[in-house]
C-alpha cells in the first residue's frame, strides 16, 4: 500500500491511511504520506474507509484483503451502497477466487446477476469500475436502525 499511497500523493490525490491505534506501532513505518487517522477499532476503521471512498479496489493481499473485498461485495448485494468494486487480478493471483465465486453462482449460492457486483481486470488500465448498477444488488431500503446498528455505529465513529 506504501507505493500506491505514494503514487497518489505524487500524483496530486488526497491520501488518507485509516488504522486502529493498537496497530500503529506494527503498522507505520517510514515517512507517512497524506493524512492519517487513527481509530478505534477494525469495525471502525472499515466504517471509515467506507464513507471516505469512491470505489473499492482489492489488490492482490492476503487474508485482511479478502475480509474486506467480502464485505464490500456484501454491502453491494444488501444494497447498503451502491460503489464501484474491482479486483485487481495481476498475474492472474485471483483466478482461484473467480473461480470459487463461478462455482457458487453455478451452485445457486450466488445470484447470477449478482456475480457483476464486482468486476475484474489484469491491470489498472483495463479495470473500468462502474457503480453497482440497481438491478445487480438486492431491493432493500437499508436503514441502520432496522438491523440496531446505528447507535452502535455512531457510537464507535465519535469515539
Amino acid at each position: 500500500m506504501g507505493l500506491v499511497s505514494e503514487a497518489v500523493h505524487h500524483g496530486g490525490g488526497h491520501v488518507i491511511g485509516i488504522i486502529p491505534r493498537t496497530l500503529m506501532a506494527k503498522e507505520i513505518t517510514g515517512e507517512t504520506l497524506g493524512e492519517v487517522k487513527p481509530v478505534a477499532s477494525m469495525h471502525q476503521r472499515k466504517a471509515e474507509m467506507a464513507r471516505h471512498s469512491d470505489a473499492f479496489i482489492a489488490l492482490p493481499g492476503g487474508y485482511g484483503t479478502l475480509e474486506e473485498l467480502l464485505e464490500v461485495i456484501t454491502w453491494a448485494q444488501l444494497g447498503i451502497h451502491n460503489k464501484p468494486v474491482g479486483l485487481l487480478n495481476v498475474d492472474g493471483y485471483y483466478n482461484s477466487l473467480l473461480a470459487f465465486i463461478d462455482k457458487a453462482v453455478e451452485d445457486g449460492f450466488i445470484q447470477p446477476f449478482q456475480r457483476h457486483i464486482f468486476v475484474s481486470a489484469p491491470t489498472a488500465k483495463d479495470l473500468e469500475c462502474v457503480p453497482v448498477e440497481d438491478a445487480v444488488v438486492a431491493k432493500l431500503s437499508w436503514e441502520m436502525e432496522q438491523v440496531g446498528l446505528k447507535s452502535s455505529l455512531q457510537a464507535e465513529i465519535t469515539r
